[in-house]
């Protein structure tokens, strides 16, 4: 089997109750990859950490030095965890997570984290068109209410929207208590 990867996307102040860009789900999502990440760290399983930040400082939400934009307390890294620093949706895109993960001999990643449809899409993407596999764990990414020529998008439509298209050709989704029972 190929060596794998936690990889932890944007799971960030901002998004949860009382941050700038509140997400629906994202209490229950977190409480997953904090499970996931536990069982990661128990396991010795590479784990890398993204962290989404706007360095201009005008975005609605990720602005740098912002309490927003810090990773969230329930998934903290710890030492000798790779963080690594994002301006775009693509985790891969402008950053060093390619040189992170073959540094390690990763081939196959664990993608959780958040917006489902923005940042884990276009990360699983990535990742795949790179050559490696991917598992995306369902119940531990969150997004939010969408709007589409004047109708709003539930964000539980919107999420399953996404993973059953990355479902279909980027990687298997699953949920946590899959995942850990092996």
């Amino acid at each position: 089997m190929s060596k794998s990867a936690l990889v932890i996307v944007d799971v960030q102040n901002d998004y949860f109750p009382g941050g700038a860009w509140e997400l629906k789900g994202q209490v229950e999502a977190a409480q997953n990859v904090k499970r996931l990440l536990e069982d990661s760290r128990s396991k010795n399983t590479p784990i890398i950490h993204i962290q989404h930040v706007v360095e201009a400082g005008d975005a609605p939400f990720f602005n740098k030095g912002t309490e927003g934009v810090k990773i969230h307390e329930t998934v903290l890294p710890q030492d000798g965890e790779p963080l690594v620093v994002k301006q775009f949706a693509n985790s891969f895109l402008e950053t060093n997570l390619k040189e992170v993960l073959d540094a390690q001999g990763i081939e196959h990643l664990v993608v959780v984290g958040s917006m489902s449809h923005n940042c884990i899409d276009a990360t699983v993407r990535g990742a795949v068109d790179l050559g490696y596999t991917a598992t995306i764990i369902d119940d531990a990414c969150a997004t939010l209410d969408m709007e589409h020529n004047g109708e709003v998008i539930p964000a539980k439509y919107v999420h399953g929207a996404f993973m059953a298209a990355l479902a279909f050709a980027y990687g298997k989704v699953i949920t946590t208590d899959d995942y850990l029972a092996g």
